[in-house]
Order: C-alpha cells, then structure tokens, then sequence
C-alpha cells in the first residue's frame, strides 16, 4: 500500500526519461505502449509511468525533471477514517502479514509527540534590561569541549557541532563535505562507529572518532587521530540495541576502514562485551585515555533513557570529560520501528533532568553537555543551552542540508540523493565542494542567528545563557513537564 501518489502531465513531458533514470526505487519505468494495428511501429516510443506501489516519497523525479512535469503527492486515505486505527497502523499490520519481518525505518521517529521545543519560548530584553546589538557589539559564542579534568581541551566557535554518522551509513562524499564544513567554522564532526577513512585523515583536527560495542577501525592511530574520543553507548533512535550494516553496504573502502572482511555484515553488539558496570565503563575511559596519553577529551555517548539523571552522574565519576545525551528524535540509518518510536525520553526533559542532577552532586563543572536528536535550528540550540546543554549535536539538519527529503528508506542503500547509499553511480550524485558550500551555508546562519536571538536577551556570551532557565517560558506543557524542566509557564 503506497502513501504516494506519482502524477505525470503528459502535456509537458518531453519523454526524456530522466526520471527514469533518477528512481532508485523503480517507482517510475520506461514503459513502451502496445502496437496498434494499422499504424508504423516506428511511431511507438517509450513513455515514463508511474508505479505508486514502490514509489518512497524522495521526491527526486520531481526536482529533477527538467520539465516540470511530476509532482508526488499524499495519495487519499484508503482506508474507512478510525480514530484509533490510523491508516499507518493498519498498513503496517497488512505489511506484517504479508511478509512476517519486523519494519525497518531510517532516520528518526515521526511519531506525532509534540516537540516541546516548539512549546518554550525565549525571554526578550526591552527597557530595564536592554538587548545587544549584535552588529555593533561583539558576541563571544566560543565553547569548550572537555578540559576540566585531566585533558586539555578543544575550541569549538560556536556550540554546534556534526553528530556520529559512520562511513556506511552515509557515502563517503557526506563525511567529506562534513569535515570540512566543521574546518571551516572551528568546529567538530563525528565520524561515528565506521572507523575513520584514509581520505579524512588529512583533517582529523576537526573529527570526534568514535569507539563503539563493534570496535570498527579502533586500533592505537584511530583513537590518536581525533580531537577527541567518544565512546558510544547508546544511540536515542534505538537504546538498547547495537547497529547492523548490511553486507552488501561493505564495499573494498568501508571494508578497510573497518577492518573487516568486505561484503561481510558489520554488527555491533547491543553491549560492550567488557563493560556491565559503571567501573567497567571507568576502566574503558581511562584505558583510553592512557592509549592517547591524556592529550584529548575522552567522553560517553549515551541515550536518554529513564534513569539518565543517574547514569550521567555514574559518567561523571567515572572520568567522562563529556556526555553525549541523544533524545528520542535521534536519527539512525536503519531502526525497528517499534523500538523508534516507543522508547527513550525526549531530549528536552533528559537534559533538564541530567543538568539538575550534576549540579546537585557537585559535577556539573566537571563534564561537557552534548545534546543531540531532532536539533533543528539555531532556536532548539539556544533552549538547549538554556535548559543546560554545553553543545548541540546535529545530523538530520545536515543531511536535509544536502538534499535529504526524509523519505526515511536509509537502511535500503538506494538514497537517490546520493547522501544514504554506497553504490558508486549514486554517491556520484552528491558533489562533496557544493555539498561543503551548503552545510557550511547553514552553519554561518544558524551562528548568525544565535548572535542575534542573544543581543535580543541582552546576552554578550554564549556563556551566560547555560542553564539560565529563567530566560524560558512555557505555553501548554503539563505541570509535571514544567517541574523537569524547571521553567516557568508563560505570564508567571
């Protein structure tokens, strides 16, 4: 049952078949009309149709078409309106028994939870406190990653940075034009759980590497070759679990950044296999940090999950000089649905709850904050911040930077827009200078935009505004919502 409808006007189709050819799905096929009697075969050419059966929504036949000539839309509900069986539910039963597998998505939950980012709102600054001109006054938005213990620590400009995404999970092109995206405006990228690629080495200045349960690519130069370690334990889209890359991902290049057997599967294991504890956790952070002689950042990456409060403080003792906290929004390559939009807790309580929690056991000053999962511009940054995150994590902004239109068919390989595939004509489609030029495009706004949201507070340093919860105010969040929080409803 398709949710798409493809429709082609044939009065402005010129038949050039393009659209053919960009369908990684095979939603559209060169279809060439029966012969009718009495007139030349020669008359007789192929013609695009559609197929709303395979069609995934990417969109890519419509910005593509030269002509115009395709739009993609929602096809009517199919099925008699239920206030209790939505039309997704009762496909997702039909696809089930049609073929008995779990249901795989990409990216992050759509489920329709209310952002409660969407739900706070920023103080502004007006006589007995007056805003800043942001033109006319500097505005320090520098932030520190790690640097408060025993390891010194990495500059970033300004409070976002690129979250995990692995060499598999997107091309090679994507980690490309992320890296030097975060080069050019000081700031991080994380090369996720896929090992680091010899092409990337060149600027591992700006690249976080990553240790996961599956220990791709981990060996003495990896975890020297980052600005800093991150150790990865959990993953918001899908706590609990590990990670699987297809076999047919493994291509000769992410086999060797892997270390790995190309065309095998790479899993990674729900746990590490040597930590079950919070010492364990301790000795793996330390080991760490003795394997790259204290000289960067060693952190956690974590999903939020009920107890995150505890678990951060267990972090915090045990020598994290960060903790990446991913809410339930958090995108992925490949997820069981009902794991993605039935578990973990939504960033903004996990972070209000982990930042009252440290203060209150005198950590707070000890660690670096990452919040990440469902970030979507500079305004989630700054109530992030307010809320008590040092830092914001972001990864599906970035990739609908580069062309992604949510289609969430990921975990397939055939992204037609080049950005969540690996075979070769496809990667092709992502150019990584133009791709670099856009993520840096939005990078340069949203720090624009964060100078401008903290003159109007009357704010001059990012600084100031971390954990000033005083600056937020709510409008039609519960009172029990109100008291993590601890912001106060709109008008109080």
């Amino acid at each position: 049952m398709s949710r798409f409808r493809v429709s082609i006007d044939r009065t402005l189709c010129k038949q050039c078949m393009r659209c053919v050819t960009q369908c990684t799905f095979g939603a559209i096929e060169a279809w060439r009309p029966p012969e009718v009697p009495g007139e030349p075969r020669w008359h007789i050419q192929s013609i695009p149709r559609p197929k709303d059966s395979l069609c995934a929504g990417c969109l890519r036949c419509e910005f593509d078409c030269p002509f115009g000539a395709i739009t993609v839309g929602l096809r009517p509900p199919s099925i008699r309106p239920n206030g209790h069986w939505s039309e997704s539910s009762v496909s997702d039963i039909y696809q089930q028994a049609e073929h008995g597998k779990k249901l795989l998505s990409g990216s992050g939950s759509d489920s329709r939870l209310p952002a409660i980012w969407d739900r706070l709102l920023l103080d502004a600054c007006q006589v007995t406190n007056p805003p800043i001109d942001p033109l006319r006054e500097p505005m320090e938005t520098v932030t520190f990653l790690g640097g408060r213990r025993d390891t010194p620590p990495v500059r970033l400009g300004f409070p976002v940075m690129f979250a995990a995404m692995s060499y598999g999970a997107v091309s090679l092109n994507v980690q490309k034009a992320l890296v030097a995206a975060a080069a050019r405006h000081g700031t991080l990228m994380n090369c996720g759980e896929g090992g680091l690629a010899h092409e990337l080495r060149e600027q591992s200045s700006s690249i976080v590497v990553q240790c996961a349960s599956g220990r791709f690519g981990v060996d003495l130069d990896y975890l020297n070759a980052g600005a800093a370690v991150e150790i990865k334990v959990g993953q918001g889209a899908k706590p609990g679990i590990g990670g699987h890359l297809p076999g047919e991902k493994v291509t000769e290049s992410i086999a060797r950044t892997r270390m790995i057997p190309e065309g095998s599967d790479a899993i990674s294991p729900a746990p590490h296999h040597d930590v079950y504890s919070i010492e364990d956790i301790r000795q793996l952070i330390y080991a760490v940090k003795e394997a790259t002689g204290y000289s960067r950042p060693v952190g956690v990456k974590v999903a939020a999950v009920h107890n995150i409060s505890s678990i951060a403080s267990g972090l915090a003792r045990a020598g994290a000089d960060f903790i990446s906290i991913d809410g339930f929004r958090g995108g992925t390559g490949a997820a069981p649905r009902t794991l993605r939009d039935n578990f973990g807790l939504p960033l903004e309580l996990a972070i209000a709850a982990v930042d009252d929690r440290l203060r209150h056991d005198g950590l707070r000053e000890d660690v670096t904050i990452i919040a990440s999962g469902g970030i979507r511009s500079a305004a989630d940054v700054l109530k992030a911040i307010a809320l008590g995150a040092d830092i914001a994590a972001v990864s599906t902004a970035a990739l609908v930077a580069l062309g992604c239109h949510l289609c969430q068919m990921c975990y397939t390989g055939k992204c037609a827009w080049g950005i969540t595939t690996q075979r070769p004509d496809l990667v092709e489609r992502l150019e990584p200078s133009e791709a670099t030029e856009r993520l840096s495009n939005l990078l340069g706004a949203w720090k624009m935009e964060m100078e401008e949201m903290l003159g109007a507070l009357g704010i001059n340093a990012i600084e100031s505004l971390r954990s000033n919860r005083d600056r937020l105010r709510a409008v039609e969040i519960s009172e029990c919502a109100l008291k993590v929080l601890g912001v106060a409803h709109a008008g109080a």
